[in-house]
């Protein structure tokens, strides 16, 4: 950001928002402590650290525009304990909800970057993509970049909170996929059972002495 200005800002941003782990709560608010001390303007720090976000969402909607729904099912037909039907849930889901998933899922850590892929594979128009992007990452950048603005040299208090809001988001994320695990696993396991018990009636001698007069009948 000294080396490029507030152009810097956003390509850092830009960078975050296909990097996950580099951390936005972080960079945001170093922006803002930047601009206090006169570096660059504020109004110009949230601009192009804007503009990153949309840069950034663009190129990860262009990677699920690329993936596509074909290539998805391809995938998820390969993988354990997922199946075609989840897909069309998240997409009759997607369809529903989606506008809303996109503006304030530029507001939760990791899903920021995330929500951009099932956007570009369920083919939002890329104006509205475009415009939900920009509206929720500006409400997300101007809250820590004036943190930061405001806070000076003590801007890394914001780190604190954000940690704690981070680290919230990953206990959820982490209890619905165990959850969601589990009653999957469970599903397949009655599944199994009902299927050996149905092969092991059909086996039964009750099934076989049963078999030659329905033949007859």
């Amino acid at each position: 950001m000294e080396w490029l200005g507030a152009p810097g800002a956003g390509l850092a941003i830009a960078a975050e928002n296909l990097f996950p782990p580099l951390p936005s709560e972080i960079i945001l608010p170093m922006a803002g402590f930047t601009a206090s001390q006169g570096s660059f303007g504020l109004v110009e720090v949230l601009i192009w650290t804007t503009l990153g976000s949309i840069v950034g969402a663009l190129a990860l909607y262009g990677l699920g525009a690329w993936l596509g729904r074909a290539r998805l099912i391809r995938i998820v037909d390969r993988m354990p304990l997922v199946n075609v039907a989840d897909v069309e849930r998240a997409e009759a889901w997607f369809a529903k909800h989606g506008d809303k998933a996109i503006f304030f899922g530029r507001m939760i850590p990791l899903f920021r970057s995330l929500i951009s892929v099932p956007a570009g594979i369920e083919r939002v128009p890329l104006l509205r993509f475009t415009l939900l992007t920009a509206a929720g990452s500006a409400i997300w950048n101007t809250i820590f970049v004036v943190a930061g603005y405001l806070l000076g040299e003590n801007w890394h208090i914001v780190e604190q909170y954000a940690d704690v809001f981070k680290w919230v988001v990953i206990v959820v994320g982490a209890v619905a996929v165990g959850w969601f695990l589990i009653v999957r696993v469970r599903r397949i396991m009655r599944d199994r059972a009902a299927r050996a018990a149905a092969s092991e009636a059909a086996g039964s001698p009750e099934a076989l002495d049963a078999a030659p007069s329905d033949v007859a009948r």
